[in-house]
């Protein structure tokens, strides 16, 4: 009977792949694949810690891709960007099925393998969705529109190219306050950016003091017209909740004028 070994990787894509090949090099019987801040909780299992490899993540995903559709990659990079715990596993077998079988398995949802990649994909897909859409800007005194988001799952790699196209003639941030990342697009390109707010230090979405007073007389604006043209008799709040749940409602300035 093969040991059992748990394996841990620095997180990216590339590591969860330079992982995968070391299964296939070494032959592993792996119990779990941890980013870093899971530990390993198998005490039967050898933990070993994996350096990313650019040249073997890129061999496994060119492996992978003469067997699969274009909705099979989108599938497994939506479902890692997931963070789901254990769907680092989950992928590794979905790597595994289609080495065996040499052909595209998505869409095979008798396996419950494929179904759960399947599933997880769909909801950060809807992630992504939403957050194109609730996404909101506000102007700082530098001149730079800011907006904050928290999403449940890690979508900011897949919002980057919708808002660099739409908003290319303005400089802008979109920081993501759970993983403590964001975007900045300079009007040349777009960037990741790490941002440190301490405790001394608020998120400017959260301190009025960074924006400039047009755009607060902007806001005010806006949360006075929506107040208007509100009809209170037909309101529909389980439709609209349907449509715009309540957790998204701190991304939208005329909700958060309705809680003062």
């Amino acid at each position: 009977m093969l040991p059992t070994t748990s394996l841990n990787y620095d997180g990216t894509f590339n590591g969860l792949l330079t992982c995968i090949f070391t299964n296939y090099e070494e032959k592993l019987k792996i119990t779990s694949i941890n980013p870093p801040d899971i530990k390993n909780g198998d005490l039967f299992s050898e933990s070993r810690e994996v350096i990313t490899d650019t040249s073997k993540a890129q061999r496994v995903w060119k492996a992978f891709k003469r067997y699969v559709s274009n909705k099979s990659l989108k599938a497994v990079y939506y479902a890692y960007l997931s963070e789901n715990p254990g769907i680092e596993l989950e992928i590794l077998k979905y790597f595994q099925h289609t080495f065996q079988h040499k052909k595209c398995i998505h869409g095979d949802f008798a396996n419950l393998n494929v179904l759960q990649i399947s599933q997880t994909a769909k909801k950060v897909g809807r992630e992504k969705h939403r957050m194109e859409a609730f996404v909101r800007f506000q102007l700082t005194k530098d001149n730079i529109y800011f907006a904050t988001i928290e999403p449940d799952f890690n979508v900011l790699p897949l919002i980057k190219k919708h808002f660099t196209s739409r908003y290319s003639d303005q400089q802008w941030i979109i920081y993501d306050t759970r993983r403590k990342f964001g975007l900045y697009y300079d009007l040349q390109k777009t960037k990741v950016i790490c941002i440190d707010f301490s405790e001394k230090k608020d998120v400017p979405a959260e301190n009025k003091n960074f924006f400039g007073n047009t755009e607060l007389e902007y806001q005010k604006l806006w949360q006075n017209y929506f107040k208007a043209t509100t009809i209170k008799s037909r309101i529909n709040t389980r439709l609209h909740n349907q449509h715009v749940p309540k957790r998204y409602w701190k991304y939208l300035i005329e909700k958060n004028s309705l809680s003062n």
